[in-house]
């Protein structure tokens, strides 16, 4: 029983460490928006999105409709400095 109790103490405080960041990712104001550069930092700095599904991802937000991505809040700086550096426009919905 007390392996079970530490066991279950120790991953919830391991959940408590990780916090997510959603994001809107609204718009791309590149004059020639380089899709696999994007795709890559979407695959990169998301939570549980595939290479395949941000290839899909940035079809979508490149056609002009809004996507919404998770990133682990520890490396939200550098995620949304990549984001501004590939003319991404997003919004922090929390």
């Amino acid at each position: 029983m007390a392996l079970v109790s530490s066991i279950f103490n120790s991953t919830l405080s391991i959940l408590h460490e990780i916090i997510i960041m959603k994001l809107n990712l609204l718009s791309c104001d590149a004059q020639r928006p380089d899709r696999r550069a994007i795709a890559n930092c979407i695959a990169e700095i998301s939570i549980n999105i595939s290479v395949s599904l941000a290839n899909e991802l940035t079809d979508i937000l490149l056609e002009g409709d809004a996507v919404d991505i998770e990133v682990n809040d520890k490396n939200s700086g550098s995620a949304l400095r990549a984001l501004r550096k590939l003319s991404i426009d997003y919004k922090i919905l929390e």
